[in-house]
């Protein structure tokens, strides 16, 4: 299979988006709403730091970000503090719950995979972003 790097990627990419999906499915998160705990889960933060941390993953729909964070406060998952939106207790459980059943399922996807390959692949493929993004300057 004499395919490019792009190709395997990019289906890479699609299939981790659909087994992602369902593997939160079960505990009725989005992958959204999952980056959004994960993300408070090292403090409370102020709306505009949050929106800031969550760019990258989420990219700039506004609409997306406000849906996804009125369904984790509307579920008591989120709840705010002195101006900062924070964890409450229900969603820090919730957050360790999705955490391991991520795990579970990152050790599936890397069957086989020897720890070895594993972090030269992060390696290569951190470095050909890195490369990609300074080429397009």
């Amino acid at each position: 299979m004499n395919k490019p790097i792009g190709y395997w990627i990019k289906r890479l990419d699609a299939a981790l988006d659909i087994q992602l999906d369902s593997t939160l499915a079960r505990i009725k998160l989005s992958r959204r709403q999952w980056q959004t705990l994960g993300t408070l889960s090292g403090g409370a933060m102020l709306p505009d730091e949050l929106e800031q941390a969550l760019l990258p993953l989420w990219g700039s729909d506004i609409r997306l970000r406000e849906r996804e964070l009125a369904a984790l406060v509307g579920r008591g998952l989120i709840t705010m503090i002195d101006d900062r939106l924070a964890l409450s207790e229900r969603g820090r459980e919730r957050y360790h719950e999705a955490q391991r059943l991520v795990e579970d399922a990152r050790r599936d996807l890397s069957m086989g995979i020897g720890i070895d390959e594993y972090a030269m692949t992060l390696s290569v493929l951190e470095r050909m972003s890195l490369n990609a993004e300074r080429l397009a300057r």
